[in-house]
């Protein structure tokens, strides 16, 4: 149960860190509107409203999978 406990604190700090980052980065970069990238596809009609962020999942899916590689190359 302590490792699990610690497991939790640690995604809990690593959570915190990652939420100043992008508090930071909207402050310094107003206009930047995470999951506003061009190549997202907004559908708006009457009632109707659809949003797929196709360019804003590939650019996340680039970041976490290079992290991954840190973590990974680092733990070697």
């Amino acid at each position: 149960m302590a490792n699990f406990g610690k497991a939790v604190v640690v995604f809990g700090g690593v959570a915190i860190v990652l939420g100043l980052i992008i508090w930071g980065l909207g402050a310094l970069f107003p206009d930047l509107k995470p999951g506003r990238l061009p190549g997202d596809i907004a559908i708006e009609r009457d009632g109707f409203r659809a949003y797929i962020p196709i360019t804003s999942m590939i650019v996340l899916s680039l970041i976490l999978t290079g992290i991954m590689w840190l973590i990974g190359s680092i733990r070697r």
